[in-house]
């Protein structure tokens, strides 16, 4: 059974998946660091000041200031800033998996060898132009005589 796992693992497509994973977690912390620490805070500075991070409604009685305070003293909140950003990070590695799966298809078509075509197995018919096969001297369709005749698709 360890000798299948083993066998299992050291496939190809285990070892690219697992590769995929990995360059998927980091790009993911990546592109989060790019919406929070770089794209957010412009935003937020044209809007009027604004930390998206910090945006909630607070469902509880008593009034927070912050979004820390708010979790801090355990109220319920509804947390749209940290939605927002989270919506901006997932547009953004969607938009990165495109442009990267667009480009993967534009290389193995650029390389992909042309598939050869496929052998002629059939003739027309002189007579009645039906398709009939190519080493046929009588067609099956209107009977005549097809031995004199020169075999063309």
């Amino acid at each position: 059974m360890l000798k299948d796992f083993r066998n299992f693992l050291s496939r190809g497509n285990v070892l690219d998946m697992a590769v995929g994973i990995i360059i998927g977690i980091a790009l993911g912390s990546v592109v989060s660091s790019l919406v929070n620490d770089i794209i957010m805070p412009p935003i937020g500075l044209l809007i009027g000041k604004v930390n998206f991070a910090d945006l909630f409604v607070n469902l509880s009685n008593k009034h927070y200031s912050t979004l820390a305070a708010a979790k801090a003293a355990g109220a319920p909140t509804i947390n749209y800033g940290v939605f927002v950003n989270t919506i901006i990070n997932f547009l953004i590695i969607a938009f990165v998996v495109f442009l990267m799966i667009t480009l993967v298809y534009k290389t193995q078509k650029k390389y992909q060898k042309p598939a050869a075509p496929a052998p002629v197995t059939t003739k027309k018919c002189p007579y009645c132009k039906t398709d009939i096969p190519i080493d046929a001297v009588r067609c099956p369709n209107c009977t005549s005589d097809l031995s004199n005749i020169e075999k063309k698709s």
